[in-house]
Formats: structure tokens, sequence, C-alpha cells
């Protein structure tokens, strides 16, 4: 089959595109036909090796969860059907349409921590076929949604959810989103509205259109260079929850706009990761600053019922075929594109 693969930590060059061996499902396995299988962010890293980066040793290089093996096929996010299975698993699961979850978990909890994502610690979606776990392969036969735009559910809308989740945004609360244009923002925007909140989104002013289609009832343009004055002027009595992918400054500088009790949510650094706070502002507000990384099993459950029952239909910016998948992450790289880039085998 073919399969595209990283050789090494480094630049688009370690991208190729290969002839690989079909892979064979283990006993509690399924190989599955990828139909499409969504890019994130982490795939950038990961190929880079940055996640291993630190003040101390600023030039090492590692995966998200620690050393790689190469090659590597990455792309966490699938869809696609079920063509064979192993002995230990039912085999009316053939022919099944199904959505992947992409972790592997501590213990069985439906809050356990993941310690193993697929296209980083195994071998992911960009390719032609995949081997899963039969417990990770969630049927989805009836969903209203393409192929294209499942496979921009997993580690976006499932980290957005979980953000939600940590943060306790429900009906008519008010939540901040910054980079509401990226996969994990404009998820959160879709998300939170659908949960009842009044969402008011941070992104450029170039995608303010795509945001508020999204469902965002404010839209603050961030090239304005006022954004904190604006997100307190779009919700004077403060927010409930901020949701936060960008981090640097503006987490230390943002936490004011929290009403008491508040809760700030940071899943991403893309500003920065060194903050510097006077956690006096934390406690004197009984404010909570939390960190939230992916999902839980109990969170991708719950996003595989927003697939089948389509209450929410993801953003999909641009198409690749996996020949172009260096195209892809060029693309990704430079956040031009509202919504998720998507790779079509």
């Amino acid at each position: 089959m073919r399969a595209a693969v990283i050789t090494h930590h480094g630049g688009l060059d370690a991208i190729e595109l290969r002839e690989v061996e079909l892979p064979r499902p283990g006993p509690d396995d399924v190989l599955v036909r990828v139909a499409a299988a969504g890019c994130n962010n982490t795939d950038l890293w990961t190929r880079e090796g940055s996640y291993a980066a630190s003040a101390e040793d600023p030039d090492a290089r590692g995966g998200w969860l620690g050393p790689l093996d190469f090659p590597r096929v990455q792309g966490a996010d699938v869809t696609g059907t079920v063509v064979a299975v192993g002995s230990g698993t039912a085999p009316d699961l053939v022919g099944a349409r199904v959505l992947v979850d992409p972790a592997l978990y501590a213990d069985p909890g439906p809050d356990a921590a993941v310690v193993d994502v697929l296209g980083s610690e195994r071998d992911g979606g960009f390719a032609e076929h995949v081997v899963v776990p039969a417990a990770c392969a969630h049927r989805v036969d009836d969903s209203p949604l393409s192929d294209v735009e499942l496979a921009a559910l997993p580690i976006a809308y499932g980290t957005a959810l979980g953000m939600l989740e940590r943060g306790g945004v429900g009906e008519g609360h008010t939540v901040l989103v910054t980079g509401a244009s990226g996969g994990v923002g404009l998820a959160a925007v879709q998300l939170g509205r659908a949960r009842g909140a009044r969402v008011v989104a941070v992104c450029s002013g170039s995608k303010a259109q795509a945001v508020r289609a999204a469902g965002a009832d404010v839209v603050v343009d961030r090239g304005r260079g006022e954004v904190l004055a604006d997100a307190a002027a779009a919700a004077p009595e403060g927010y409930d929850a901020a949701v936060d992918v960008v981090a640097g400054p503006f987490l230390a500088e943002g936490l004011d706009l929290l009403r008491r009790g508040g809760r700030w949510v940071v899943a991403g650094s893309l500003d920065g990761w060194a903050v510097g706070l006077d956690v006096r502002r934390l406690y004197l507000a009984d404010l909570s600053l939390v960190g939230s990384t992916m999902h839980t099993r109990r969170v991708f459950a719950a996003l595989v019922d927003i697939a089948r029952r389509g209450l929410v239909r993801p953003v999909v910016a641009e198409t690749f075929a996996l020949e172009d998948l260096a195209l892809a992450q060029a693309h990704l790289a430079e956040r031009g594109h509202v919504g998720k880039i998507v790779v079509v085998p």
C-alpha cells in the first residue's frame, strides 16, 4: 500500500511517499481502509521534534510522549471502512464505517490519561490502510457527516470538547475563545455555541466572517492590537471561562477578564509557552488555571455521539491527496486557512 512516512525529525523534506507492506491486524485489532485523515498542528510539532525542546535544552528533539521510531506514518484523525478483523474481534465489524479514537489510555477509567497516540507512538492514517484496536473503532454508519468532515473531528474537536468540559461551559455561559480560526479554536466556537453558550472569538479580521458563520456571537479582531480592551467590552460582566490555544502574554493579562470563580483552560502555546503570572490574581478571585491535553475516553464517546447525530458540522478548509502531504503541512503551518485540512488517500 502507499503511505506517507517521516524518516527523521526535521522539515518538510522528512516526508516521503513509499510503498509499504499492508499491515496485519492482531487478535483484537481491525484493519481500516482510510477514507480521510485530518491534519493537526501536532503533526508539524512531532515531525519537527519540538515537543522535547525546553529552556534547559532548546535543541532537544522528540515526540509528544518521548522518542519516536522511524519511519513513522503520521495521521491521528482517521475515518474509514473496516476491511478485516483479528481473530478475537467480532466479524460483523467488517464493512462498518468507523471513526477512530486515536488515543490509548493508562487504565479502563473514563478519564484515564492518554499514553499513546495514533500517528505518533504507532503508525497512523496518512496511508491507504491502518491497523487500530477494535475498541477504538467507533461505528458511525448512519452519520450525516461526510468522510472528510468526520476526519476533522478527533484531535481538534476532541481537544476543544475536553476544554469546554474542564471549563464547565454550558447553557447561558459566556466563553472567550482564542485562536478561533484554527482547528481547535473553531471547534470550540462551534461546540460552545451548540452547548448554548455565548461565544466571543479572537481571530484576525480577515477570518472574522468565517468564524462568525461558525457560531461566534462576537468576533474580536486581534489585528487591531486591542484584544484585551475589545474582549472586555464584549463581555462587561466578565467571562465564565476562556478556551485558550494561544497563551503567551495574553494568558496572564487576560485573567482579569474572568468573573469571580471563572476558569481559564489552556491547551496550546502558539504565542509562547513562557508566561509570567502574579498568582494573587488567581486566589483572590477564586480563579482556576487549567491545563487540558486532548480528550479522554468519556469525552471521545460524547464526540462520537455528536458525530452520529450530526449536531456539529466541521469546517473543512482544504483537502489534499496523500502524495501532497508535504504541501498540506506547509499550508497548515502558514495558518492562512479557516477550519481543518484533510488528506484523502
